[in-house]
């Protein structure tokens, strides 16, 4: 099979009808082989029975019905567990991306050899409340994971098989699919100006709350990527700078006291000093970030994944 078009949904019924007959043409008309996987996240209007019409009418309809709303990464994770085409297509329900992109995305993957190419929608029929942080969020992105593309977040992608089968997409982390694939160590990731049309159907299922959460998962996955193989080097050099910091500005504290008695200086007591507790504070938060480090390479030493790999190829 050529292509797979995954397709996460909420409350989208009006929409599939128009985006599965327009899918259908772009594929008939290129001779691809292909499947649409339809995930409705919880839906409670009627894009199941949709969905169902849909599968009589074109049996490379599939469908996916979750009981309840876990949101887009699992719609998406789910959808990734049943692709089966050479090439994966990931689209937004609501009209905005346009399936007529596919083919150019489909040569992107196949012929130009990328692992990965995310669409930018370079015009946006967004209200600035949306544009604004959208591109702060974006510059934010890149600085961070090092990959030079303008919309992280674009619903329009195109993967090769083996990156939707090597990745995990959980919580919110489908902001980041490139950043995933990146520590995948898929690598050779692209870009590509994709055409954005007003949403014709409903209704936008996401609010600003989405770029603060986008922040902390980006925190999260860059974390993680550097640390979590080996905690240690984090808490435990952060730890142990600020018992260091702690312990000399208590020598400090206690020197500056014998030195004003031999010198016949006033003086108080080492207890009655601010930068005494100050001191006491940061000794104390760094044997905490110490051990907690510790305790975290006793965890990773004993985890049934630390000797997961993704091994490309053979021989």
């Amino acid at each position: 099979m050529d292509i797979s078009v995954v397709v996460p949904l909420y409350n989208e019924a009006e929409s599939l009808p128009e985006l599965t007959a327009w899918i259908k043409r772009v594929m008939d008309e290129n001779g691809f082989t292909y499947e649409i996987i339809f995930v409705s996240d919880g839906s409670n209007d009627n894009s199941w029975e949709v969905i169902e019409t849909l599968r009589e009418e074109n049996k490379a309809v599939r469908g996916v019905k979750f009981r309840r709303n876990y949101g887009k990464s699992p719609a998406l994770h789910e959808g990734f567990k049943r692709a089966q085409g050479e090439v994966v297509i990931t689209m937004d329900a609501d009209l905005q991306d346009s399936p007529d992109e596919i083919p150019q995305l489909y040569k992107m993957i196949k012929i130009d050899g990328y692992d990965l190419v995310s669409g930018w929608k370079k015009k946006r029929y967004d209200p600035l409340s949306k544009t604004i942080p959208t591109k702060l969020f974006n510059a934010t992105a890149r600085r961070v994971t090092g990959i030079k593309l303008h919309d992280f977040n674009c619903g329009l992608k195109a993967y090769r098989l083996d990156v939707v089968k090597s990745i995990e997409v959980y919580g919110d982390m489908h902001r980041f699919m490139p950043y995933l694939a990146k520590i995948a160590g898929f690598t050779k990731i692209g870009e590509k100006v994709v055409h954005h049309q007003a949403r014709k159907y409903g209704s936008t299922k996401f609010g600003l709350d989405r770029f603060v959460n986008g922040y902390l998962d980006l925190i999260t996955l860059w974390f993680f990527n550097k640390f979590a193989a080996q905690p240690m080097h984090f808490f435990g050099l952060l730890g142990s700078l600020m018992f260091l910091i702690g312990f000399v500005a208590v020598i400090f504290v206690g020197a500056y006291k014998i030195y004003s008695m031999m010198n016949y200086m006033p003086y108080r007591l080492v207890t009655e000093s601010p930068y005494f507790y100050i001191a006491l504070t940061m000794m104390v938060l760094g044997t905490l970030l110490f051990l907690a480090g510790f305790i975290g390479e006793l965890v990773v030493r004993n985890s049934s994944e630390r000797n997961r790999y993704n091994i490309d190829k053979e021989i």
